[in-house]
């Protein structure tokens, strides 16, 4: 009876061994569906499949009817749509993603061979923008060294030279409501500023409202000229802070000025703007390099125009003949 005890399997411990098999098996299955391995797998199997999908029937099609989409060019569209939705695109969204790349192909090659790109002013336009970017492309290859960029700098100090900084207050006298005796009555109202600091009652009661401020601090001279004209600037650059002065004219007016501060203009110490003297160096090797570029890719054209007639010619129907235009460094026709 004991033998047959031990071989039997108690309904209670049949029933929970059937209850633990699924979860066991869920678990599996939900830390699977977790690896990265899986999920790359799943990514280049639909990668494989798309790539597949382009290329068939491709075996006896001519090469300039093969649109091929590369590997990299599949994975640059899956890195955009994810730093743009910020997270991996579905197979049917990446599907539409390379219709749309084959399509604007299709639609390049057609108008292409229809000729709509002949005498096409934008077309003109973005071709002659890119063969310039190629050039300039060829400056940036090489990375300067922070004595190259010293020694740059020190050649061209002026371009990183820091205007002057004025502060000032001043009294307003209009034209339209004193007329012409706007300037006098300026000149007679300095009489009594004599001696006066900055915020004397006296100037607080002197002179009209102005549509602006009364007061400007830390201007440069080109923004001082943009508010109240050039010529008011250069005056302004040649009072003496500390005192009031003036009159000076504006384009509104008429001015009494109080000089607070100057701070005269400096070159900067290159450590002070090395970034800005590398992007400075940066824009001229472009510019050299196109420049030379396109002294060479001139060099195999000759261009004709028509000469200007002359009094006899524009008498008579004939057409006028053409002449040469020489290159812009002027050796040779190009």
């Amino acid at each position: 009876m004991s033998e047959v005890s031990v071989g039997l399997v108690s309904p209670e411990r049949e029933s929970l061994a059937e209850t633990q098999k699924p979860v066991i098996k869920m678990t599996g299955l939900k830390r699977w569906l977790r690896e990265p391995l899986l999920h790359f797998l799943i990514l280049g199997a639909v990668l494989f499949a798309v790539y597949s999908y382009i290329n068939r029937g491709r075996v006896g099609v001519e090469s300039s009817r093969q649109i091929v989409v590369s590997l990299d060019e599949l994975r640059q569209m899956e890195i955009y749509f994810e730093s743009q939705w910020h997270r991996p695109p579905t197979p049917q969204e990446f599907q539409a993603m390379v219709e749309d790349r084959v399509r604007e192909d299709v639609l390049y090659r057609e108008a292409l061979a229809m000729g709509l790109d002949k005498d096409d002013t934008i077309v003109k336009r973005r071709m002659a923008q890119k063969m310039q970017f190629l050039a300039e492309d060829v400056a940036t290859a090489h990375e300067p060294s922070a004595a190259e960029l010293k020694a740059w700098f020190d050649k061209n100090k002026e371009k990183f030279a820091l205007p002057s900084r004025i502060s000032f207050r001043h009294i307003y006298f209009s034209p339209d409501q004193r007329g012409k005796n706007a300037q006098q009555d300026a000149a007679q109202a300095l009489t009594k500023l004599a001696g006066q600091p900055v915020d004397s009652k006296i100037a607080g009661s002197t002179g009209d409202r102005f549509m602006f401020q009364d007061y400007y601090g830390d201007r440069a001279p080109d923004a001082i000229a943009k508010e109240f004209g050039p010529p008011f600037a250069v005056a302004l650059e040649k009072l003496n802070p500390g005192s009031w002065q003036g009159p000076i004219e504006s384009g509104y007016g008429w001015h009494l000025v109080f000089m607070t501060t100057v701070i005269p203009g400096r070159i900067p110490a290159f450590e002070e703007i090395e970034p800005d003297v590398k992007t400075a160096w940066l824009g001229e090797q472009k510019r050299q390099a196109w420049e030379k570029a396109y002294a060479d890719m001139r060099g195999k054209y000759l261009v004709l125009l028509p000469a200007p007639p002359s009094n006899e010619s524009a008498q008579t129907a004939a057409p006028a003949p053409k002449k040469e235009v020489p290159a812009p460094s002027g050796e040779g026709p190009l």
